[in-house]
């Protein structure tokens, strides 16, 4: 296996073992470790960015109202994604997260058709009304809206298509990102010490550790992906991207015993058939466009 395979295998089995770190840190409430994570991230990202040379270039950045408001946008976006992941691994909705990110590359075809102009394939589309029958079926079935799944799923989506349209890099992006958060997130972080709120100022060294620590857990998958997207396949990223759902969706059934009544069989069954007509035509397709490639080599 290539290096840039194992770094794809490697960053998306961490995104899916994500729940027990954040089970780890259930001492803590939601919003404090949205804070811990902007700032140790933050923290973690200069270092990167000075060694790579890359730091000019985010300063640059600031220079642009345009790509500063973009930023903070995403920015925006981003903090909703991982605040509503943490409210749910520590609430015991593994399961319903990892719903959202099953959906979450339907929903990407949906939204590149949408703002991006990029043609929806006919089995494509087949496959997004598969998942959002599924999504209806659990609303009607369980008479609430699946806020946690789709919250996820179209915040990562939008975040995506974002970041797509940026001219940063994924790592400069993400710091830019974090740096427009890093001031928000400290006065919050000063604001719960200063009213005997914060957990980090009473726990001890190792819980203190465990929340230093969500920088590098957030920073080095990202790393990864970043090295698997340089030198991988579409494709091969693209059947990747499951893993990690697949983990969070195991973890929550077989480690925490969340339930997996009928309704939630259904629809995670439905998802599946969804995804697997997604992919089944992303390989076709992959297959039809090789074919024509070799075809115009010998041709020239």
């Amino acid at each position: 296996m290539s290096a840039g395979f194992l770094a794809g295998l490697g960053a998306y089995v961490l995104w899916g073992l994500f729940p027990i770190y954040w089970k780890w840190l259930a001492d803590y409430s939601s919003q404090e470790i949205l804070g811990q994570r902007i700032v140790w991230s933050f923290v973690c990202l200069v270092p990167l960015l000075l060694l790579r040379g890359s730091g000019r270039s985010v300063l640059v950045a600031f220079r642009s109202p345009r790509l500063v408001l973009w930023s903070t946008l995403s920015a925006s976006i981003l903090a909703v994604n991982w605040y509503v992941f943490v409210y749910a691994v520590n609430h015991g909705r593994v399961v319903e997260a990892s719903l959202g990110y099953f959906i979450n590359p339907l929903l990407n075809v949906a939204l590149g058709g949408i703002f991006l102009g990029e043609r929806v394939r006919p089995w494509q589309g087949v496959a997004i009304a598969i998942a959002l029958s599924a999504v209806g079926y659990l609303a009607w079935s369980l008479g609430e809206v699946p806020w946690i799944a789709l919250t996820l799923a179209f915040s990562f989506a939008f975040y995506g298509l974002l970041r797509k349209t940026s001219a940063l890099s994924s790592l400069q992006g993400l710091a830019l990102e974090t740096a427009l958060l890093f001031l928000p997130a400290m006065g919050y972080l000063f604001w719960l010490a200063s009213h005997g709120e914060s957990h980090f100022a009473d726990t001890d060294a190792a819980g203190r550790l465990l929340a230093v620590t969500t920088g590098i857990v957030t920073t080095l998958p990202l790393l990864l992906f970043a090295k698997a997207a340089r030198s991988l396949r579409l494709a091969t990223i693209g059947m990747m991207q499951y893993v990690a759902p697949s983990l969070q969706f195991l973890l929550g059934v077989l480690v925490y015993g969340e339930p997996l009544e009928t309704t939630r069989m259904v629809v995670f069954s439905l998802i599946w058939v969804a995804l697997a007509v997604f992919s089944w035509d992303e390989l076709v397709q992959a297959r039809l466009r090789r074919r024509a490639r070799r075809r115009a080599q010998a041709e020239g």
